[in-house]
């Protein structure tokens, strides 16, 4: 404790917020309510609705809570940063504003965190659809029986949509992270990216020789919504998670493992960017464009060949009624 009757936090947990007011008081208090020392800094993202209101009307009860607003719309990487400059536990770990979390998590992951000596402890995340009972929640990954430690290869290769899918990305997982370890490597999330930040911060904190540790589920809800901004993507998406996974592929000596999973999960948003190029084009009426998007590698356009037949066959489907 200190000489201020106050008690340094172990964990800092960030929550960027955006119009979040149905489920925001939610989220904080399921953080109060663990068993370690902690402080919230939660950054309301411009919200247009009670979000900002409600979080600051909490915060006058609450000496843990801080709160602070963006003075325009810049997105989940951009408050986390922000969050990140205000922290000042020894480990950090993101909740955002639409999920929650059980009571004894962060204390069970700080426990593997110490007994490990890792900078990144991730749980399994237990994922409810909105509205369900909790009786109802699944485990994201649903095979992580025991601790175990991740390579970079493996991470990467997990967030393969191809082979996973149904946001049962790695991407996805919130770890606790030990905070020196990102000011040291100077780890920061990538603000240009609006989707996919996660996966691009973890990876690169494996390629710095990060111990990321994953761990059965301990407490991680996350709702699960047919309005969340991750089901829908942008097209520049794609490219900017191109652009990141380029820059990695640029450092020296990585691993065979690695490099091939890298590679592999370019060409995979290469191939989305692709097909996302030729809906724009056809929707806007611009031939040139959709001609455009086949001026790309054999697998990309082998990709969009694949898919334009799917989606022929389907609507040839529909119309017939078997669809």
């Amino acid at each position: 404790m200190n000489e201020d009757g106050t008690v340094t936090p172990e964990v800092t947990v960030i929550m960027a917020a955006w119009n979040a007011q149905a489920t925001v008081v939610r989220a904080i208090r399921s953080a109060l309510d663990q068993n370690v020392p902690l402080e919230i800094v939660v950054v309301d993202d411009c919200s247009s609705d009670r979000t900002l209101a409600l979080v600051e009307e909490l915060a006058m009860r609450e000496p843990r809570l801080k709160v602070l607003q963006q003075a325009y719309n810049q997105g989940p990487a951009a408050a986390r940063n922000r969050a990140l400059v205000e922290s000042r536990a020894e480990w950090v770990t993101v909740l955002d504003s639409d999920d929650w979390m059980e009571s004894g998590r962060l204390a069970a992951l700080l426990a593997f965190a110490r007994h490990r000596d890792a900078d990144f402890v991730a749980d399994d995340i237990w994922k409810i659809d909105e509205g369900a009972p909790i009786s109802e929640r699944r485990a994201m990954l649903g095979d992580v029986d025991d601790p175990q430690i991740l390579s970079a290869g493996r991470f990467i290769s997990s967030n393969l949509t191809a082979e996973h899918g149904g946001r049962r990305e790695m991407g996805f997982l919130k770890p606790l992270m030990r905070r020196q370890f990102l000011l040291q490597n100077e780890l920061r999330y990538d603000e240009a990216i609006r989707l996919g930040e996660d996966y691009v911060l973890y990876t690169k904190a494996l390629l710095d020789g990060a111990v990321f540790m994953l761990v059965p589920p301990a407490g991680y809800v996350a709702t699960v919504r047919s309005t969340s901004l991750s089901g829908r993507h942008a097209t520049d998406v794609h490219a900017r998670l191109a652009a990141a996974d380029r820059d990695m592929l640029c450092r020296q000596d990585l691993p065979a493992a690695t490099k091939q999973a890298l590679e592999a999960h370019l060409l995979e948003q290469r191939q989305k960017l692709a097909w996302r190029r030729l809906i724009d084009a056809v929707r806007d009426t611009d031939p040139v464009g959709a001609a455009r998007c086949f001026w790309a590698p054999p697998r990309v356009v082998a990709d969009l060949l694949s898919r334009l037949t799917r989606e022929s066959i389907t609507r040839v489907r529909q119309r017939v009624g078997l669809g």
